[in-house]
């Protein structure tokens, strides 16, 4: 298993996650279904880091719009995935 840092994202025009992105790292980009895959695998992990804070990357399965990423739910809404910059 391997522990994976996000530091950017590829979205579409309406701000919706596509992909999970680090430069250099040799599984960037890992398309989103990719990714979902991963973690409800248990295969890898996904997070993002807020200066000193980790937070992890989820799979939330919604009725309507299907499975999506996000970051766990904190004390902050600075850390949402859309607010990363672009890959």
């Amino acid at each position: 298993m391997a522990d994976r840092q996000v530091r950017k994202t590829r979205k579409d025009k309406d701000g919706d996650i596509l992909a999970l992105c680090d430069d250099g790292a040799t599984w960037s980009p890992r398309a989103k279904k990719d990714a979902i895959a991963d973690i409800e695998g248990k295969t890898h992990t996904y997070y993002v880091m807020w200066g000193s804070t980790r937070t992890e990357i989820r799979v939330v399965n919604d009725a309507v719009k299907g499975k999506y990423l996000r970051t766990d739910k904190d004390d902050t809404s600075r850390n949402n995935l859309e607010d990363l910059p672009d890959c």
